[in-house]
């Protein structure tokens, strides 16, 4: 082999690698987690070990403690997401309709941004399940997504926007979510694609991979395979329909996993509502 070839050869490894590495795998953190120093150190260690590079951060009330722990989060290489919820368990009429409201969540974002955010994620940016079911309810949650967009647009942030799982095969009129509208105005979709929300829910429990598949493979379809923003998948670390050993939980994990990389989508985001991550970190230290 000839030394021109070796080189080729080591640009190629290190293109590939570096492309693998920059997919985005991230967890999920309270505010109140966040500001416990000591446990957020803990978690910083493990998942650097574990090759984790983001963490979505809630932002509800700017504290001291918050701002000082995301310098913690810097010197470690890893990227802050903040996680602004927008309605509490889905909005109102009147909710949705207020731009007043719209404003005063805004005011987290900015400080999200001046603390140092690399993109903006929006959560709950949904009418509750009381709704009449309208496309009108997607176009009125598309206006407040578009509000944000032109917000952040001059500051070079990226929005991000959680999306309900069922919303992978087609609009959701009761809540209000529609992928390909929101696809004009967001940077990147964050489907919580939780086997534990799919009915029948015996089947889904049984089958994580195939249902984190099929589903990031419907949005892509939704573009003819060809998506205009970025894809990141919200994954769960267990059922609570069902009982789960521990090395159940393990082959739970590891199938989300392989089913975002089998679907091509930018990366994911584990979500454990109490911020417990072991299981998650012993399978990415493990997985082949």
């Amino acid at each position: 082999m000839s030394k021109n070839h070796l080189l080729f050869l080591l640009l190629l490894f290190f293109i590939f690698t570096k492309a693998a590495d920059a997919n985005v795998k991230g967890i999920y953190l309270t505010q109140y987690t966040f500001e416990n120093t000591a446990f957020l150190s803990y978690l910083i260690k493990h998942a650097k070990a574990a090759k984790i590079n983001t963490f979505v951060i809630d932002l509800e009330t700017p504290s001291k403690r918050y701002r000082d722990n995301l310098q913690r989060l810097d010197d470690n290489h890893i990227n802050y997401v903040a996680r602004i919820v927008m309605f509490p368990d889905g909005g109102t009429r009147y909710a949705v309709k207020s731009p007043e409201l719209w404003q005063r969540k805004y005011k987290l974002v900015k400080q999200a941004v001046d603390w140092g955010a690399k993109e903006i994620q929006l959560d709950y940016i949904r009418y509750n399940t009381k709704q009449k079911p309208s496309s009108e309810n997607a176009k009125d949650i598309h206006t407040i997504i578009k509000w944000y967009k032109s917000k952040l647009s001059g500051q070079g942030i990226p929005l991000q926007v959680d999306v309900f799982g069922i919303t992978s095969f087609g609009e959701s009129k009761y809540i209000g979510q529609n992928i390909k509208l929101f696809s004009q105005s967001v940077d990147a979709i964050c489907p919580m694609v939780y086997p534990s929300h799919y009915v029948p829910f015996a089947e889904h429990y049984k089958t994580p991979y195939q249902t984190v598949y099929k589903s990031l493979t419907s949005i892509k379809q939704q573009f003819n395979n060809n998506m205009p923003m970025k894809m990141y998948a919200y994954i769960e670390l267990s059922n609570y329909h069902y009982r789960m050993t521990q090395p159940q939980k393990f082959e739970y994990i590891k199938a989300q996993i392989k089913a975002v990389e089998a679907a091509n989508a930018d990366g994911w985001y584990a979500w454990s509502p109490h911020n417990r991550y072991e299981n998650l970190f012993h399978v990415l230290q493990n997985m082949q």
